[in-house]
């Protein structure tokens, strides 16, 4: 791949305030506009016996950073596909994202929860996807989607910024349960890994 010869630095700068200003106006939007869908969010979490994340690509491992820190709540979650994960069963929470909310693996993962009386979550920017369908609580992140080459939602290539508010969106979710559990910083760091 041959580079044109170009200020680096101006380049990387621009980036960074491009991704930042793009995330901080998704986010804003979505705060607006979901904040009763992420209370709900947060009390499904906080309500379910066990909580399977699924998602695929950069959405599934957004999604695993957000199966750790809930795993550090004392949570018990799984990854959907690891081969520790148990059967989902009725009441448990199966946590998706998928920018177009047809993602195959994720979709059918859905439909296996449905089956068994689980309720299903999702963060995507389509609520009339067959994700969107079969979930009872949604975030809705209006980010482009992957093959979105309009530049109308983000500057950013493919479904980066869905996938930078999938992590944020995450992070806020801990947050707001680590908050309301009253445990501290300290009380959780030993159950961060210690395999590393």
């Amino acid at each position: 791949m041959d580079l044109i010869e170009t200020d680096l630095d101006a380049d990387v700068d621009s980036s960074l305030r491009r991704v930042r200003r793009e995330t901080h106006a998704v986010l804003e939007t979505v705060a607006v506009n979901e904040s009763i869908a992420l209370s709900a969010f947060v009390d499904l979490v906080a309500s379910s016996p066990r909580i399977f994340v699924a998602g695929a690509g950069r959405s599934g491992l957004a999604l695993r950073m957000t199966a750790m820190r809930l795993m550090h709540l004392r949570l018990r979650v799984h990854v959907v596909g690891e081969v520790t994960a148990p059967a989902i069963e009725a009441d448990d929470l199966l946590l998706t994202a998928s920018g177009s909310g047809r993602t195959e693996a994720v979709v059918r993962a859905a439909h296996v929860a449905n089956s068994v009386g689980a309720r299903v979550a999702a963060i995507t920017t389509a609520p009339d996807s067959p994700l969107g369908e079969l979930s009872s609580a949604l975030i809705i992140v209006p980010a482009a989607g992957k093959l979105d080459r309009s530049r109308v939602a983000s500057d950013q290539y493919a479904g980066s910024l869905f996938e930078q508010a999938v992590v944020l969106l995450g992070d806020a979710v801990f947050d707001a349960l680590w908050r309301r559990s009253g445990a501290t910083a300290d009380e959780l760091w030993p159950r961060h890994a210690n395999l590393e």
